[in-house]
């Protein structure tokens, strides 16, 4: 590749909401090219899932001829690929050599749904075959990156009749981990005050039940029996659907409760993370952890799984055991910790966009990347 010339990338994203935005916000502010972007809102991702492909291929036909020519594309994998990849190739303009390159944002063989239905297998196939169709993917982490390959592994071998060991082979050589680029400046921005009379305990996740609310406030509610004293800021985006664990703990937390719902602005949100002193994780699903750093960069004392992404990004002094939870708690609470703010920049800053913003420049440009 010429390396004074401006890479062309047309970004395809079907799912244009929540961390997949603030993905591609950061990523267009930290890494230099010419950037074309076809969207759907963060909905229906079923839908998005089988249909959306031919849908942007239809776009990108609409486009006037001269904006049709692309180095790189960069889908997530809410996007078929090998459909897209097939149709695109038809349309006049378009460049064949172009280089489709894969975030993985979360990969559907291990995401838990609530309900066991098989044809939910559907899309753990299509991301199978976006990884075979796609020139380079980059997982936002090496828990997402290893537990698509192994399901992929099984998956391939139920076809007992058909040796794909080498498309297998294909898809591990083109795979990578970049981690996801995080904007720590509204939180820099502000000045931590540590003058709560009381530990406040922040959760700041999706309101959602992957993300295992149930426990977390069932651990809190035990701790209150005993008299533990503690403040409470609930954070995190809801949907008109959700675990009915929130609205009981308005009731039952109503004197802990420094906030409850979803900060409307970065500059509200950084706020509520600086005035809090723990951030804790009970997650069955986690790919990667943004909330939970931001939560750190905030100078909150991190309380997290040993299990999913969380033991590659923190030391094993955050992360508890199962079913110990309440009693690495409330020993967090008796001694009411303080993380330094050397500390909290050690732990978050390798995932600030100046440090992975080079690699996302060589994925994207197709340098040697794979390890």
């Amino acid at each position: 590749m010429n390396r004074n010339k401006v890479l062309q990338i047309l970004v395809v994203e079907p799912y244009f909401g929540g961390s997949h935005r603030h993905f591609l916000n950061g990523l267009q502010q930290s890494v230099e090219a010419e950037y074309t972007l076809l969207t759907l809102p963060a909905r229906k991702w079923k839908m998005r899932m089988q249909l959306s492909a031919p849908w942007f291929a239809q776009r990108v036909a609409d486009l006037h001829e001269s904006q049709r020519y692309y180095d790189t594309v960069l889908c997530s994998t809410f996007v078929d690929v090998a459909v897209l990849r097939s149709l695109l190739v038809r349309v006049p303009g378009w460049n064949p050599l172009a280089r489709f390159c894969t975030y993985f944002h979360e990969n559907q063989f291990v995401y838990p749904g609530q309900i066991t239905d098989p044809a939910m297998f559907q899309f753990s196939a299509i991301n199978f075959l976006t990884g075979v169709a796609s020139d380079g993917l980059a997982f936002n982490s090496k828990f997402n990156r290893d537990s698509f390959l192994l399901e992929s592994e099984k998956y391939i071998k139920k076809a007992s009749d058909m040796n794909l060991a080498n498309v297998y082979k294909a898809v591990l050589e083109k795979s990578c981990i970049i981690y996801p680029g995080i904007d720590y400046s509204q939180i820099d921005g502000k000045t931590r005050e540590n003058e709560n009379s009381v530990p406040v305990i922040v959760w700041n996740h999706r309101w959602e039940h992957d993300k295992n609310p149930d426990e977390f406030f069932s651990v809190l509610k035990s701790i209150k029996k005993k008299g533990v004293k503690f403040g409470l800021i609930l954070l995190g985006e809801s949907f008109l659907h959700q675990p009915s664990c929130f609205a009981k703990a308005k009731e039952e937390f109503r004197d802990e409760l420094v906030h409850s719902g979803y900060a409307e602005t970065k500059e509200e949100y950084a706020t509520l993370l600086c005035r809090g002193d723990l951030v804790i994780s009970t997650s069955i699903h986690e790919f990667f952890g943004i909330s939970v750093l931001e939560a750190v960069r905030a100078g909150c004392y991190p309380l997290l799984p040993k299990r999913l992404s969380y033991p590659e990004l923190f030391p094993s002094e955050y992360l508890y055991n199962e079913g110990e939870l309440e009693k690495n708690l409330e020993e967090l609470l008796a001694r009411k910790p303080i993380l330094e703010q050397e500390r909290s920049k050690a732990l978050t800053e390798p995932y600030a966009w100046p440090a992975v913003s080079g690699q996302y420049r060589k994925w994207l440009s197709g340098e040697a990347l794979y390890v």
